[in-house]
C-alpha cells in the first residue's frame, strides 16, 4: 500500500490566485539495464553538466510510446523497445533565480536497446552515454538532473512493471475532433 505524504499547510500557489491553467510538463524516459548496468545520458543543462535517464519532452501528437523510443534514439543513438511501463512519477522544482515552478509529469518505460547506430549523432545537450551499476548511480546523486533518475531504477530493481496496455492513445491524437 502507497504511503500518502500530509498535504503541505502552505502551498506555493493557491487556486484563487493562479491566472492560468497549470500544466505540467509531460515527459517519458526509457530505463535500460544490460549485465547489471544502466544506460544514461551525460548532458548540458542550465545546471552545468548533469546524468539522467534517456528521457524528453512529449511531442504534440505522440503517443508516450511513440516519444520515448524518439527520445532514447535521440539521446542514445539506439533503438529502444519498451517492454514495460515502469511507472508514472511526478516531481516539481522552483528555479532559484526566477522563482519559476515546474512540475513534470513522467512515464518511464522499462525495455532494451540494440547498439548505437555509428552514423547518427548524439542530441546537442547530450555529451555522452554511459552504463553504470546502481552502486554508481547511488554514489553520482550529486550530479543528477532529477530525483527521479534514481527513482526510476531503484523501481526497476524492484521489479515494478506495468502493461504496455495500462496506456491508451485516443486516435484523437492523430486526427482531433472538430468542435465548434
Amino acid at each position: 500500500m502507497a504511503v500518502i505524504p500530509p498535504i503541505p499547510s502552505a502551498p506555493f500557489t493557491s487556486a484563487a490566485n493562479r491566472t492560468e491553467r497549470w500544466k505540467p510538463s509531460v515527459t517519458v524516459a526509457a530505463i535500460i539495464e544490460r549485465d547489471g548496468r544502466y544506460l544514461l545520458v551525460e548532458e548540458n543543462t542550465a545546471e552545468g553538466l548533469r546524468l539522467n535517464n534517456p528521457a524528453g519532452h512529449l511531442d504534440p501528437g505522440e503517443s508516450p510510446l511513440q516519444g520515448v523510443v524518439r527520445e532514447a534514439l535521440e539521446e542514445t543513438a539506439c533503438h529502444f523497445e519498451a517492454q514495460a511501463v515502469l511507472g508514472v512519477y511526478l516531481s516539481r522544482f522552483r528555479r532559484q533565480h526566477s522563482g519559476e515552478d515546474v512540475t513534470y509529469l513522467r512515464i518511464a518505460f522499462c525495455g532494451s536497446v540494440g547498439e548505437p547506430d555509428p552514423v547518427r549523432a548524439l542530441d546537442e545537450p547530450i555529451v555522452r552515454t554511459l552504463w553504470m551499476t546502481p552502486a554508481e548511480v547511488r554514489a553520482s546523486v550529486a550530479r543528477h538532473r532529477s530525483a527521479l533518475l534514481l527513482r526510476c531504477i531503484e523501481d526497476h530493481l524492484a521489479g515494478k512493471r506495468f502493461s504496455l496496455d495500462l496506456l491508451h492513445a485516443d486516435a484523437s491524437l492523430w486526427q482531433p475532433e472538430l468542435r465548434p
